[in-house]
């Protein structure tokens, strides 16, 4: 399914074609190596730089030896000849696979910081245009107190602003090679010819290793790329609650003539956020085999090497699409204000208790019982959907401490809103951000 909707610059850094590059890259990195040291003959390396591999031999020959490396090497030594024995030596298939993986992940970390960079652009453009927007903030899904569109959206771009760090954190960990040899010794390949290979490789050499690069350096990767979902999911969930009929505060945009139900002609879903939601959970289950992936026996085992065959080009493709998704999401969202105001005026005053509590409590009246006679006005609003205002100011212990005019002070939708600006400045949203 990921395949079927991965974008196309993603799919490449994970195709077939593009793991074999980078391991005749790597291969082609360590025969320059030796040739510096002298081992490797300038006029076979000559020869050497010209190497190819050809997929189609590559695959015949893997169907009779079923070992990949074996393969790819005699893909290219059948044709290149007698200098193709400097292919691959003092290595193990681990050199150039793990080497070969880091480059593919360094790839794949560049295009989803592209695709975070655009959703922090339409999250900051989108919370910048709704900054004042009042609507209803809810808590357990209850009206709570008044906040602004806004605000959630910057919310948003300050957690994906995180993610971005936290995905060029990851990046700093893959951006590792070794060619250490069959268990890490480095006894059949000296410490010079991997420092060399990874500097022409532009990656830093692993201070230590055993027959792998440690796979919790891939495990940060795959967890940074669920954590990334699971902020995805937390933002396309409050989309799918919004959009709600009861609620209707925004709305995933719906092109014309787009049916929204087989049978009922009338439905708008928010299929896309579902979506998103939907393969976050597909993520997350990567990040635990990547979890498992770090035990392996002794200096190595194999029982790794499947699994990543499918989560890390996986997990790359899914958050790749879906960043990429919810962006067109933020971009082409509906938001309907006038909605938002009448849910707020909802409930008919009563989420200004807290300013008549606050007030009581400053005219002198112990908290205790300024909270007991609020309280019991407010439920009586909740249960019998009366106005909270004229019903709290016939009360006698509210009326002998607030006059009128106090009163009526406190039921003022924009003393919710006056540390908005602040608000955005320290979190440095600006139209420059």
């Amino acid at each position: 399914m990921i395949d079927r909707y991965a974008r196309s610059k993603m799919k490449q850094v994970w195709s077939e074609e593009n793991k074999y590059e980078k391991w005749l890259e790597v291969q082609l990195a360590a025969c320059e190596a030796w040739t510096a040291e002298g081992v490797v003959p300038e006029e076979d390396m000559k020869l050497l730089r010209g190497a190819t591999f050809n997929m189609e031999r590559l695959n015949e020959i893997l169907g009779d030896t079923r070992h990949e490396m074996t393969a790819f090497l005699s893909s290219i030594t059948e044709f290149i000849g007698p200098e193709g024995r400097w292919l691959h030596l003092g290595m193990t298939t681990s050199d150039v696979w793990d080497t070969a993986t880091s480059l593919q992940l360094l790839e794949a970390a560049d295009l989803l910081i592209v695709e975070i960079d655009g959703l922090l652009d339409a999250l900051r453009d989108r919370a910048l245009e709704h900054q004042d927007t009042l609507m209803m903030g809810r808590t357990h899904g209850v009206h709570a107190e008044p906040v602004t569109f806004g605000l959630k959206l910057a919310l948003w771009w300050d957690e994906m602003r995180r993610n971005r760090e936290r995905l060029l954190q990851a990046r700093a960990t893959m951006a590792f090679g070794k060619i250490s040899g069959p268990v890490g010794t480095h006894a059949t390949v000296p410490p010079s010819i991997e420092s060399a290979v990874c500097e022409r490789l532009g990656l830093s050499p692993a201070p230590i290793s055993n027959q792998v690069l440690q796979r919790d350096r891939h495990a940060q990767f795959v967890t940074t790329l669920a954590l990334i979902a699971a902020s995805l999911e937390k933002f396309a969930t409050e989309v799918r609650s919004l959009q709600r009929t009861e609620i209707r505060e925004v709305a995933e945009w719906f092109p014309k003539g787009q049916p929204g139900s087989s049978s009922m002609p009338h439905k708008r879903n928010p299929e896309l956020s579902e979506r998103v939601c939907g393969i976050a959970r597909l993520i997350r289950g990567h990040a635990v085999t990547a979890l498992e992936n770090v035990a392996l026996w002794g200096e190595r085992d194999i029982s790794h090497s499947s699994a990543e065959r499918i989560i890390l080009p996986d997990s790359s493709m899914a958050l790749d699409y879906i960043l990429d998704l919810f962006t067109g999401v933020i971009r082409k969202m509906h938001v309907y204000p006038d909605r938002m105001r009448k849910n707020v005026d909802s409930t008919r005053g009563v989420l200004f208790s807290q300013r008549v509590l606050l007030a009581l409590i400053e005219k002198g009246m112990a908290r205790e019982s300024a909270y007991g006679v609020v309280h019991s006005r407010a439920m009586e609003s909740w249960d019998q959907d009366l106005d909270f205002r004229e019903m709290i100011s016939t009360e006698p212990e509210v009326s002998e401490r607030l006059t009128g005019s106090e009163l009526e002070s406190l039921f003022d939708y924009s003393y919710y809103l006056r540390h908005v600006g602040e608000i955005f400045d320290r979190v440095g949203l600006t139209k420059e951000a």
